[in-house]
């Protein structure tokens, strides 16, 4: 969005207990019911800010794909036990033992079609 005194680019923060780079659609997709979430939008060349409040009223959710919603768990997981490690060196050997696994992955499923049975 650009600003509508200036035409100056627009930043959005979300809060107020969400961290700085929260975009509004994960804050929003995250919020309980009867959460309240403040959406402020500056302009940082002009001065102009705008500052709402939204309260999540009623939630509904469908059941999705099992392995699908495991699965994002199970990245999310990984993410972030990935983004804790400081260790440049871990980081290099898992990536390097994730690329053997999944190299090997593909060969074990082949092995196993082409086996008959006696």
């Amino acid at each position: 969005m650009d600003c509508p005194a200036c035409g100056g680019p627009v930043t959005l923060e979300v809060g107020p207990d969400q961290p700085p780079s929260t975009s509004l659609s994960d804050a929003v997709l995250d919020a309980a019911e009867d959460e309240r979430l403040d959406v402020v939008r500056t302009c940082w060349d002009c001065g102009w800010q705008e500052e709402r409040r939204l309260r999540v009223e009623a939630i509904d959710t469908t059941a999705g794909d099992a392995d699908a919603i495991e699965r994002a768990g199970l990245l999310e997981e990984i993410t972030d036990e990935l983004a804790a490690i400081e260790d440049l060196g871990t980081l290099e050997d898992t990536l390097a033992e994730v690329r053997r696994r999944r190299r090997l992955e593909p060969a074990a499923e082949d092995t196993n079609e082409n086996v008959t049975e006696k």
